[in-house]
């Protein structure tokens, strides 16, 4: 049989590597994380990543806790199912919060972003629809990425949070997103919390147009004024589904999260995390569970929430100090960043570059944030929580020469 010069049997030549996905073709890393790599280098004093005080991290607790569990369970380093025992703490922990929920609907997972993209693989079709705020996290970006949804976008007040007429408006054109990704309390990248009314008007929406909630609450034990407003989940267990994690609270590399979710939904749940990585580590399940048994939490949050305040307040008060009439910026009532809005025309992505050759000084520009090429060219993301207020001062002092030389 004749073949074609170049081709095997009429064929077309092989492609000389793998093909692939075409979402995979487009992805590209988070800036945040890439940043990860920059500030860990000697010198930089970094208001970039999303990182608690590793100072602050209850280090000889948690060696007790694990040293505890290591000398009475050996089942901590075998594989096995969620720990009941942790579930119950997450239930009292709910509580706390308002949410009345019960172990069988605490869904453990390895960090609240495999919690997002577990219910991101529960709820969206591939081609799906999608609402987002112009400015949000990346890590929601990145798990809806793979399919590829048509995205619509909607602004955030930085006052009140979430523009939810803008989402009643969509809702009402037809537009039928999968969920709706909200951070109610201390938005990452904004630092700005949901107002009452648009919490009650978000939840009247969705259970009008049957569209779920997916309620990020990373920050929510992390609040530094009096009194609070009710997560979403305490306000309506039918459409919301509530993402809490202990990397803010406890430390980011136990890599521990949770779901709150209705236990009808809890096998499925269970299919898709079997399919990404089987279980979460075990131990990490049982000296988390130690740590709670012993009743250290309390005592510890407590002191995160009086020092991140303290940090908090030294940032707003450098800030004030040290940047240009014109800039404007949030007051977070809770959780660990501030979004700076500088005045004129700058690019803060050019203005990082800058930052980190004459003053070694990091931070993330608005542009790691912004859904479907929303301009934030002269905004920034701001991180208080991993810097003693000292360093606080300096760094937005270095910060601020850098942004009036600039601007």
């Amino acid at each position: 049989m004749e073949g074609t010069k170049g081709t095997l049997s009429g064929r077309a030549e092989p492609p000389a590597s793998p093909i692939l996905a075409d979402w995979a073709q487009k992805m590209k890393r988070s800036v945040l994380r890439q940043m990860l790599a920059v500030v860990a280098r000697p010198g930089i004093l970094s208001f970039a990543g999303g990182l608690p005080a590793p100072e602050l991290f209850p280090t000889a607790d948690y060696a007790q806790a694990a040293a505890h569990v290591l000398a009475t369970d050996a089942k901590a380093l075998q594989y096995g199912p969620p720990f009941q025992p942790l579930k119950e703490h997450i239930v009292h922990l709910m509580a706390q919060r308002g949410v009345q929920c019960s172990a069988e609907q605490v869904f453990l997972t390895t960090g609240a972003q495999q919690a997002l993209d577990i219910l991101t693989r529960l709820l969206l079709n591939p081609g799906g629809q999608m609402i987002l705020e112009k400015m949000a996290y990346p890590g929601i970006q990145q798990v809806i990425a793979p399919f590829q949804p048509r995205v619509w976008t909607v602004p955030t007040d930085l006052d009140t949070g979430l523009d939810v007429e803008a989402v009643a408006s969509l809702l009402e054109e037809g537009v039928r997103p999968a969920f709706l990704y909200v951070i109610t309390e201390a938005h990452n990248p904004l630092g700005v919390s949901l107002s009452r009314p648009k919490r009650w008007r978000l939840l009247e929406l969705a259970a009008e147009y049957g569209v779920p909630i997916v309620e990020d609450d990373a920050y929510g034990f992390l609040r530094y004024e009096v009194g609070h407003e009710p997560p979403l989940r305490a306000l309506d267990d039918q459409w919301v589904f509530y993402v809490g994690s202990f990397s803010k609270i406890l430390a980011p590399a136990l890599r521990l999260g949770w779901l709150v979710a209705p236990e009808s939904l809890v096998n499925k749940l269970t299919v898709i995390k079997e399919a990404e990585d089987l279980e979460s580590s075990a131990f990490t399940q049982r000296t988390v569970a130690a740590y709670l048994d012993a009743g250290h939490l309390l005592d510890h949050l407590t002191c995160l929430r009086r020092e991140y305040a303290r940090r908090r307040d030294t940032m707003l008060c450098a800030l004030e100090q040290f940047f240009p009439q014109g800039s404007r910026w949030t007051r977070p009532a809770a959780g660990m960043f501030i979004w700076v809005e500088l005045p004129g025309v700058v690019d803060t992505a050019e203005l990082l570059k800058v930052a980190l050759e004459q003053e070694q000084v990091a931070f993330i520009p608005g542009y790691a944030f912004a859904v479907n090429g929303q301009a934030a060219a002269n905004c920034l993301r701001l991180n208080f929580s991993n810097a003693t207020p000292e360093r606080i001062v300096d760094g937005l002092e270095r910060l601020g020469n850098v942004v009036k030389r600039e601007a």
